[in-house]
Protein backbone atom coordinates (compact mmCIF):
# COMPACT_ATOMS: atom_id res chain seq x y z
CA UNK A 1 0.00 0.00 0.00
CA UNK A 2 1.17 3.18 -0.83
CA UNK A 3 0.71 6.29 1.25
CA UNK A 4 1.30 10.10 0.39
CA UNK A 5 5.09 11.23 0.76
CA UNK A 6 5.99 11.78 4.19
CA UNK A 7 2.77 9.84 5.90
CA UNK A 8 4.84 6.99 7.96
CA UNK A 9 2.14 4.04 8.82
CA UNK A 10 3.32 3.41 12.15
CA UNK A 11 1.82 7.01 13.24
CA UNK A 12 -1.51 6.87 11.82
CA UNK A 13 -3.85 6.42 14.42
CA UNK A 14 -5.04 2.81 15.88
CA UNK A 15 -8.73 2.99 15.64
CA UNK A 16 -9.41 -0.56 16.67
CA UNK A 17 -7.42 -3.85 18.45
CA UNK A 18 -9.04 -7.41 18.27
CA UNK A 19 -8.31 -8.32 21.39
CA UNK A 20 -11.97 -9.61 21.83
CA UNK A 21 -11.24 -11.78 19.55
CA UNK A 22 -9.91 -15.69 20.28
CA UNK A 23 -6.56 -16.59 19.57
CA UNK A 24 -5.26 -19.70 17.72
CA UNK A 25 -4.88 -22.56 20.45
CA UNK A 26 -1.34 -23.97 21.08
CA UNK A 27 -2.47 -27.28 20.21
CA UNK A 28 -3.65 -26.37 16.65
CA UNK A 29 -0.46 -24.37 15.82
CA UNK A 30 1.57 -27.14 16.23
CA UNK A 31 3.36 -28.77 12.73
CA UNK A 32 1.16 -32.13 12.77
CA UNK A 33 -1.75 -29.81 13.01
CA UNK A 34 -0.88 -27.18 10.51
CA UNK A 35 -0.25 -30.54 8.02
CA UNK A 36 -3.63 -31.72 9.23
CA UNK A 37 -5.46 -28.51 8.63
CA UNK A 38 -4.49 -27.75 5.43
CA UNK A 39 -5.44 -31.99 4.44
CA UNK A 40 -8.99 -31.19 5.48
CA UNK A 41 -9.22 -28.14 3.02
CA UNK A 42 -12.16 -26.85 5.13
CA UNK A 43 -14.19 -24.17 3.36
CA UNK A 44 -13.39 -20.72 4.40
CA UNK A 45 -13.46 -16.91 3.47
CA UNK A 46 -10.33 -14.94 3.52
CA UNK A 47 -11.24 -11.62 5.49
CA UNK A 48 -8.67 -9.21 3.30
CA UNK A 49 -8.73 -10.08 -0.26
CA UNK A 50 -7.86 -6.45 -1.72
CA UNK A 51 -6.34 -2.83 -0.20
CA UNK A 52 -9.16 -0.31 0.10
CA UNK A 53 -7.64 2.09 -1.99
CA UNK A 54 -7.33 1.59 -6.11
CA UNK A 55 -6.37 -1.64 -8.11
CA UNK A 56 -5.51 -2.08 -11.31
CA UNK A 57 -8.21 -4.01 -13.48
CA UNK A 58 -5.67 -6.21 -14.92
CA UNK A 59 -2.96 -6.49 -11.71
CA UNK A 60 0.36 -8.59 -12.31
CA UNK A 61 0.34 -12.18 -11.12
CA UNK A 62 2.68 -12.48 -8.28
CA UNK A 63 2.87 -14.97 -5.51
CA UNK A 64 5.01 -14.75 -2.31
CA UNK A 65 5.78 -18.10 0.18
CA UNK A 66 5.54 -18.19 3.83
CA UNK A 67 7.95 -19.85 5.54
CA UNK A 68 7.22 -21.63 8.43
CA UNK A 69 9.72 -23.26 10.84
CA UNK A 70 9.75 -26.73 11.81
CA UNK A 71 10.09 -25.71 15.62
CA UNK A 72 8.49 -27.27 18.94
CA UNK A 73 6.75 -23.63 18.99
CA UNK A 74 6.86 -22.99 15.29
CA UNK A 75 8.13 -19.33 13.74
CA UNK A 76 7.58 -17.65 10.28
CA UNK A 77 10.05 -16.07 8.30
CA UNK A 78 9.87 -12.55 6.98
CA UNK A 79 12.08 -9.94 5.56
CA UNK A 80 12.96 -6.66 5.36
CA UNK A 81 13.04 -4.97 1.57
CA UNK A 82 15.93 -3.31 0.71
CA UNK A 83 15.38 0.39 1.22
CA UNK A 84 16.85 0.33 -2.75
CA UNK A 85 14.15 -1.14 -4.25
CA UNK A 86 11.37 1.14 -5.88
CA UNK A 87 8.49 -0.84 -4.85
CA UNK A 88 7.84 -0.94 -0.85
CA UNK A 89 11.11 -0.26 0.09
CA UNK A 90 12.00 -1.01 3.50
CA UNK A 91 9.14 -3.05 4.24
CA UNK A 92 8.71 -5.94 6.44
CA UNK A 93 7.20 -8.69 3.33
CA UNK A 94 7.35 -12.10 2.73
CA UNK A 95 10.25 -13.10 -0.01
CA UNK A 96 8.34 -13.64 -3.38
CA UNK A 97 7.62 -11.66 -6.23
CA UNK A 98 6.03 -11.51 -10.02
CA UNK A 99 5.32 -15.09 -12.14
CA UNK A 100 7.70 -15.43 -15.25
CA UNK A 101 7.36 -16.80 -18.25
CA UNK A 102 9.21 -19.92 -16.98
CA UNK A 103 7.11 -20.63 -13.65
CA UNK A 104 4.45 -23.24 -14.08
CA UNK A 105 2.11 -21.77 -10.71
CA UNK A 106 2.11 -19.03 -8.02
CA UNK A 107 3.61 -22.13 -5.68
CA UNK A 108 6.76 -23.03 -8.18
CA UNK A 109 7.22 -18.69 -8.30
CA UNK A 110 6.84 -18.30 -4.79
CA UNK A 111 9.74 -21.00 -4.47
CA UNK A 112 11.54 -19.43 -6.70
CA UNK A 113 11.53 -16.32 -5.18
CA UNK A 114 12.48 -17.46 -2.00
CA UNK A 115 15.83 -19.11 -3.16
CA UNK A 116 16.37 -15.93 -5.11
CA UNK A 117 15.64 -13.93 -2.07
CA UNK A 118 17.07 -15.40 0.63
CA UNK A 119 18.37 -18.93 -0.60
CA UNK A 120 15.66 -21.16 0.72
CA UNK A 121 16.07 -24.17 -1.60
CA UNK A 122 13.23 -25.07 -2.97
CA UNK A 123 13.93 -29.12 -2.36
CA UNK A 124 13.55 -27.66 1.50
CA UNK A 125 10.35 -26.46 1.35
CA UNK A 126 7.18 -28.59 2.06
CA UNK A 127 4.16 -26.97 0.60
CA UNK A 128 0.97 -27.58 2.66
CA UNK A 129 -1.47 -25.42 -0.02
CA UNK A 130 -2.20 -21.34 -0.90
CA UNK A 131 -4.81 -19.01 -0.37
CA UNK A 132 -7.04 -17.08 -2.40
CA UNK A 133 -4.96 -14.41 -3.93
CA UNK A 134 -4.91 -10.87 -2.43
CA UNK A 135 -5.00 -7.46 -4.86
CA UNK A 136 -3.30 -4.88 -4.37
CA UNK A 137 -3.44 -1.24 -4.86
CA UNK A 138 -0.35 -1.08 -6.48
CA UNK A 139 -1.65 -3.28 -9.22
CA UNK A 140 -0.39 -6.73 -7.85
CA UNK A 141 -2.59 -10.16 -7.77
CA UNK A 142 -0.43 -11.78 -5.00
CA UNK A 143 -1.15 -15.91 -4.32
CA UNK A 144 0.24 -16.59 -1.06
CA UNK A 145 1.86 -19.97 -0.54
CA UNK A 146 2.20 -21.59 2.89
CA UNK A 147 5.37 -24.01 3.09
CA UNK A 148 7.38 -25.85 6.13
CA UNK A 149 10.97 -25.43 5.99
CA UNK A 150 13.20 -27.06 8.68
CA UNK A 151 15.47 -25.43 11.30
CA UNK A 152 18.96 -24.51 10.75
CA UNK A 153 18.57 -23.08 7.30
CA UNK A 154 20.96 -20.62 6.39
CA UNK A 155 19.54 -17.53 5.23
CA UNK A 156 21.58 -15.34 2.67
CA UNK A 157 19.46 -12.61 1.79
CA UNK A 158 19.85 -10.90 -1.95
CA UNK A 159 21.37 -7.48 -1.62
CA UNK A 160 20.28 -6.23 -4.21
CA UNK A 161 16.30 -7.27 -2.94
CA UNK A 162 16.59 -7.58 1.03
CA UNK A 163 18.14 -6.12 3.83
CA UNK A 164 17.19 -8.42 7.06
CA UNK A 165 15.59 -11.53 7.40
CA UNK A 166 13.90 -12.42 10.34
CA UNK A 167 11.89 -14.99 12.41
CA UNK A 168 8.62 -14.07 14.45
CA UNK A 169 6.60 -16.47 16.94
CA UNK A 170 3.59 -18.17 14.78
CA UNK A 171 1.67 -17.74 18.13
CA UNK A 172 2.47 -13.74 17.99
CA UNK A 173 0.81 -13.78 14.85
CA UNK A 174 -1.90 -15.98 15.44
CA UNK A 175 -3.11 -13.88 18.47
CA UNK A 176 -5.14 -11.35 17.56
CA UNK A 177 -4.66 -8.91 20.19
CA UNK A 178 -1.48 -7.96 18.08
CA UNK A 179 -3.30 -7.14 15.39
CA UNK A 180 -4.56 -3.67 15.02
CA UNK A 181 -6.69 -1.50 12.47
CA UNK A 182 -5.37 1.78 11.44
CA UNK A 183 -7.75 4.47 9.35
CA UNK A 184 -6.02 7.20 7.23
CA UNK A 185 -8.18 10.12 5.68
CA UNK A 186 -6.84 12.85 3.41
CA UNK A 187 -10.01 14.70 1.86
CA UNK A 188 -11.87 12.21 -0.28
CA UNK A 189 -9.42 9.72 0.02
CA UNK A 190 -9.64 6.83 2.86
CA UNK A 191 -7.41 3.78 3.74
CA UNK A 192 -7.43 1.18 5.80
CA UNK A 193 -5.14 -1.66 7.06
CA UNK A 194 -3.56 -3.94 9.67
CA UNK A 195 -0.61 -3.43 11.52
CA UNK A 196 1.10 -6.26 13.71
CA UNK A 197 4.42 -5.00 15.20
CA UNK A 198 6.76 -7.35 16.84
CA UNK A 199 9.47 -6.11 18.97
CA UNK A 200 12.43 -7.64 19.86
CA UNK A 201 15.54 -7.22 21.38
CA UNK A 202 14.67 -3.43 21.87
CA UNK A 203 14.14 -3.39 18.49
CA UNK A 204 10.56 -2.93 16.49
CA UNK A 205 9.56 -4.90 13.11
CA UNK A 206 6.40 -2.94 11.46
CA UNK A 207 4.47 -5.64 10.20
CA UNK A 208 1.90 -4.20 8.12
CA UNK A 209 -0.41 -3.96 4.55
CA UNK A 210 -0.12 -6.92 2.68
CA UNK A 211 1.65 -8.82 4.91
CA UNK A 212 -0.26 -8.27 7.88
CA UNK A 213 -3.45 -9.11 5.49
CA UNK A 214 -2.10 -12.48 4.36
CA UNK A 215 -1.43 -13.40 8.42
CA UNK A 216 -4.61 -12.02 9.58
CA UNK A 217 -6.20 -14.80 6.37
CA UNK A 218 -3.81 -17.28 8.33
CA UNK A 219 -5.36 -16.83 11.23
CA UNK A 220 -9.23 -17.03 10.02
CA UNK A 221 -8.15 -20.21 8.15
CA UNK A 222 -6.84 -21.96 11.26
CA UNK A 223 -10.05 -20.58 12.56
CA UNK A 224 -12.46 -21.93 10.70
CA UNK A 225 -14.64 -24.75 12.17
CA UNK A 226 -13.36 -28.48 11.45
CA UNK A 227 -15.37 -29.43 8.36
CA UNK A 228 -17.49 -32.81 9.90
Amino acid sequence: MRLPHGVRPEDVPIIAIDDGLPAIPTAQQSIAALRQRFEERPVWTPEWVSESHGGLLLPVQAAVLIPIVIRPEPTVVLTRRSTKLRSHSGQVAFPGGKLDPSDASPVAAALREAAEEIAIPASRVEVLGQFPSYVTATGFEITPVVGLIPPGLVFQPNPSEVDEVFEVPLSFLLNPANHRHHLFRSGQDERKWLSMPYAVAGREHYIWGVTASIIRNLYRFLQTPQSL
